[in-house]
């Protein structure tokens, strides 16, 4: 209970510049924990009932919490600011991880801001491949947190076609609207990320997508030698061998000789691969890999290539960080999967993809609400002196979920001491828990 009403406390200070502020911060605070609580969806409607129900804001109206939730004066990026430096212990073995990808948001209303038809590469042939849906470009940090490995969401941005800028002449709060494409995008997120944590070595961990010259270079450019990535490699990219020492006239060489392909290589190299104990997807694991460095003309820099055989099938990783060892890019790159379980919290436990929000700033604002709800989620656990338990035991899963940090979250908030320590403004309409859950549910 005394976490939860910490980083409530350092979060609703950032409303304390005015009388005004104060009573917006406590309604922020207020609709970050409904977000959390696993009673009802994130629909404000649900949210505004959930206010009124639990916590005893008897005296706000339907169209006066619907501005708040549309309001341009909360004070996101502060608000951002403070959450990154909430988290303890940010950097795994003295460097900052961050996962990157993006994702879909499927809707189902029309005008419905950053909605346009997308292609879903991932749909089933049941699903539409190219559904109604917004489409969000991501950054976390990955953290181990009691043993398991999660994603904490830290930034996002809308894409938007450019077609649909042109077409539509689209504005934000009667701005046009600048195209920018995703790896612009995620140069933008990562750098400002950067600029809060200043002494850190970051690692970007991405798919393949992202992991070209396409973010490489302009995210060097922008960041220099703090910043390194790991990502996988394309079968058919040329691996070049490092460059001998020039002794004679003439411009030294910037590669070696031609060694092959991806995919040629790995077949030459499986005999000499090694076996390495790596802890991955949640438990130490035995992994056939070998490694050896090599220039790559797509980055133009010395790469480290991992090559990982399975019984069938294999896989290559790269790292432009030299200094890390097989098992570190192993590992990491393993970790990056928790970016779509984050996703999965993110759309289904919090419930971002049921909003029907159509205005452009309160669409922005529930999506941060639910991506800030989230990250406090998962600090709140790393802050826990005991492990969360499970509460549903699944065969060769020990470690607890989201949910189970959510159900813990929601003892503390719905503890008689939590109202005292974080007073809604106003008197409660009720103070029995029980009565309250019954009405929630009615």
């Amino acid at each position: 209970m005394h976490i939860l009403h910490s980083l409530l406390t350092e979060l609703k200070e950032e409303f304390a510049w005015s009388q005004k502020g104060q009573e917006r911060g406590s309604w922020f605070i207020y609709t970050l924990l409904a977000i959390i609580l696993p009673f009802t969806s994130s629909r404000t409607s649900n949210l505004l009932r959930t206010l009124i129900t639990l916590f005893g804001f008897s005296y706000v109206k339907k169209k006066r919490y619907y501005t708040f939730m549309a309001s341009t004066k909360i004070p996101w990026k502060a608000l951002w600011s403070k959450v990154w430096h909430m988290i303890p212990e940010p950097k795994t073995r003295g460097k900052l991880l961050i996962a990157l990808d993006d994702f879909i948001n499927p809707k189902t209303g029309k005008k419905i801001f950053a909605c346009s038809r997308i292609f879903d590469h991932a749909a089933k042939e049941n699903q539409s491949k190219y559904p109604w849906a917004q489409n969000v470009v991501s950054i976390g940090l990955l953290k181990m947190i009691k043993g398991r490995w999660a994603c904490l969401p830290l930034c996002h941005r809308f894409y938007h076609q450019r077609k649909e800028i042109e077409q539509k002449q689209m504005k934000y709060c009667g701005k046009p609207i600048e195209f920018l494409n995703k790896h612009q995008q995620a140069v933008s997120m990562i750098s400002e990320v950067a600029s809060g944590f200043m002494n850190a070595d970051i690692v970007v961990v991405a798919d393949s997508w992202f992991g070209n010259n396409g973010m490489w270079k302009p995210l060097r450019q922008e960041l220099g030698q703090r910043v390194n990535m790991i990502s996988r490699l394309r079968s058919n990219n040329n691996l070049f061998d490092l460059p001998e020492e020039s002794r004679g006239p003439g411009r030294p060489r910037k590669y070696g000789d031609k060694l092959g392909t991806t995919s040629s290589l790995a077949v030459q190299c499986q005999e000499l691969a090694s076996e390495y104990r790596v802890n991955l997807y949640g438990r130490k694991r035995p992994v056939l890999a070998y490694y050896r460095v090599v220039m790559l003309k797509t980055l133009k820099c010395a790469v480290r290539v991992v090559w990982i055989y399975r019984r069938t099938q294999w896989v290559a990783l790269f790292s432009t960080d030299l200094t890390l060892s097989v098992k570190e890019i192993i590992e990491y790159y393993g970790a990056r999967w928790k970016i779509e379980a984050c996703f999965k919290e993110l759309k289904r436990d919090i419930g971002s993809a049921d909003t029907q929000a159509r205005h452009p700033v309160a669409v922005t604002n529930h999506l941060n609400f639910c991506m800030m709800a989230t990250a406090i989620t998962w600090i709140y656990a790393s802050r826990l002196q005991k492990t969360p338990s499970r509460r549903h035991a699944v065969h060769g899963r020990n470690h607890f979920a989201f949910s189970d940090v959510r159900r813990s979250i929601a003892k503390a908030a719905l503890a008689d001491d939590f109202v005292i320590l974080c007073p809604p403004p106003g008197k409660p309409a009720d103070n029995s828990v029980g009565a309250a859950l019954l009405r929630l549910v009615a």
